[in-house]
């Protein structure tokens, strides 16, 4: 396809190899497909979309390129005189655009092309090029008849000696595999080439070719782009460009001081609300009590910034009763580990195969960011179910394979953690708990003694400007709740502050109003179970109190 592949972008070195080689002749490209792309030229590089990166520079050698999307029909790209010269295209008038018949009149070229290369004569080299390719043929049957004659004839481009034995190649590109018929998207004589989103180095190479363009607003990062390329990794190309756009417009340079917010805002833009980005400014010193979890966190923050790998867990589950503090400990971590924190927010959606579409797209960004974390609040309701129920279609068991068969990749080990956080971990798929998905269990719990609940409650008296002083203890000790998680004891803490603010009493006596007659916010048989779940749970006993060791079933 073309003369020196070494310089294409890793995805089109697959496909030129896959097409080369014989093994295959029609690629669906998914993925990243909508982005901005570097395409070469006589005068350099510049910025241009996929379709004009395949008629460029992958379809160069192709006689004649023909395209076709609901919108515009077909259209000859190259070649229309050699096209012209086809006898059926007099017979059909003008191009259909109706997708069965347009689908019917390329299969037909397809097979002029091939017949006159099969008799000796000089025949034309084709490419077939299909855009939006999931509003053609997609997922579902909801076409009926005229749908399955399409999916068929697609399939035929890829699976027909005859097509395929000729200087032939198809392109279907749709942004999600699984929008596409599931007949084509699974079809082992199609080659799946995914365009990922740009890493460091394509960024790199990017700004390279838009410096000149974009002087003053790259002048930040004059002879560093590589610095600003590694800052946006996870950002789309043409996200990209419209920041240089309006930095250049406005007259303003790049503000490195303001990037981490603008790429925040930037790629939850371009997720339209599928994904968040936790912040934190807090470290695991704010977080009280837990000693030998946040030792055992920190010696695995401590290996992953020095890139030893080897003993770096795939993923984390946090667990323990309702209040106990696991979302506010990822946030702790987030902003131990100093990398981004990716938080997963409704990705279901009520069309058939939009859910699965849009997994893929968040996996796409977590590959994208490089190191990053994974968060999963409510780990037991938002991973799926390896049995689907009979009223969703299967899209609860599609889901649980996705993040499953993610979660499980060894080559994501160091680059994606995932951290799970449940109340309820046994309702969580055993296969998602396995080591190797998730290595390490660690359960949080409520406070075992007085001693241990007056502390914190001190401490978070202390966060809302309360100050209560250690010799308040023996004052309050019959009146400190047992089991009182950190959920907990800020309520009671911010309670008291208003208490001082509004009735004008001191910190200790307006902590001691609001101790007597409290009550546990949960009932304490829920909390006793939870508890029990948690400690059953946990992967390594150290994590577990002395006193309710006991209770650990194994």
């Amino acid at each position: 396809m073309v003369k020196d592949p070494k310089a294409l972008p890793p995805w089109a070195r697959e496909l030129v190899g896959s097409y080369e080689s014989g093994a295959a002749c029609q690629f669906i490209l998914h993925g990243n497909v909508y982005d901005r792309v570097l395409v070469p030229g006589p005068a350099g590089s510049a910025l241009g979309n996929l379709r004009d990166f395949l008629l460029g520079v992958l379809l160069a050698p192709f006689d004649v390129v023909l395209c076709y999307d609901l919108g515009n029909g077909i259209r000859v790209e190259r070649g229309g005189e050699t096209f012209s010269a086809w006898p059926a295209l007099q017979r059909l008038g003008e191009l259909p655009r109706a997708p069965r018949a347009a689908v019917e009149a390329l299969t037909h070229y397809l097979r002029f092309a091939a017949n006159l290369g099969r008799l000796g004569k000089p025949a034309p080299r084709v490419a077939v090029l299909l855009e939006a390719a999931e509003l053609i043929a997609p997922a579902g049957d909801a076409g009926g008849y005229d749908q399955g004659a399409i999916v068929l004839l697609l399939r035929e481009w890829a699976n027909d000696s005859l097509i395929g034995g000729h200087q032939i190649a198809t392109f279907l590109v749709a942004e999600n595999l699984n929008d596409l018929h599931p007949l084509l998207a699974t079809n082992a004589h199609a080659a799946k080439i995914k365009v990922p989103l740009p890493d460091e180095d394509a960024l790199g190479e990017t700004l390279r070719v838009l410096e000149p363009a974009y002087a003053v607003a790259l002048a930040g990062y004059a002879g560093r782009l590589d610095s600003l390329a590694h800052q946006l990794a996870g950002v789309a190309l043409s996200s990209v460009e419209q920041l240089l756009k309006t930095a250049r417009h406005e007259g303003k340079a790049v503000d490195p001081a303001g990037l981490v917010a603008l790429k925040k805002s930037l790629v939850e833009n371009d997720y339209s609300g599928l994904i968040g980005f936790v912040e934190s400014k807090r470290t695991l010193d704010d977080i009280y009590g837990s000693e030998r979890v946040k030792a055992w966190l920190r010696q695995d923050i401590a290996l992953w910034k020095q890139d030893d790998l080897k003993a770096l867990p795939m993923g984390y589950l946090f667990c323990g009763p309702v209040g106990t503090g696991k979302t506010f400990f990822v946030e702790c971590l987030a902003g131990e580990a100093g990398v981004p924190v990716v938080k997963m927010k409704n990705f279901r959606d009520k069309w058939v195969g939009s859910t699965e579409g849009n997994l893929e797209r968040i996996f796409r960004l977590l590959h994208a960011l490089g190191r990053c974390i994974v968060f999963v609040d409510e780990a037991d309701q938002a991973l799926g179910r390896r049995e689907s129920s009979s009223n969703d279609s299967g899209v609860s068991g599609r889901i649980y394979s996705m993040i499953a068969e993610e979660m499980s990749d060894t080559d994501n080990r160091g680059k994606i953690l995932w951290i799970l956080a449940s109340s309820r971990p046994d309702l969580i798929e055993v296969d998602i708990k396995r080591p190797g998905r998730i290595d390490v269990k660690i359960p949080l719990f409520p406070t075992l003694e007085p001693r241990e609940g007056f502390t914190l409650l001190r401490a978070l008296c202390k966060r809302v400007g309360l100050a209560i002083p250690e010799e308040a203890y023996a004052g309050l000790e019959a009146t400190i709740p047992e089991m009182l998680t950190p959920g907990a004891a800020e309520a009671i803490a911010v309670k008291a502050y208003r208490l001082a603010r509004t009735q004008g009493l001191a910190p200790v006596p307006a902590l001691a109003a609001c101790l007597v007659g409290y009550q546990l916010p949960v009932p304490r048989d829920i909390m006793d179970f939870q508890i029990g779940l948690a400690v059953r749970e946990a992967s390594d006993l150290e994590f577990v109190p002395e006193k309710m060791r006991l209770t650990a079933v194994r």
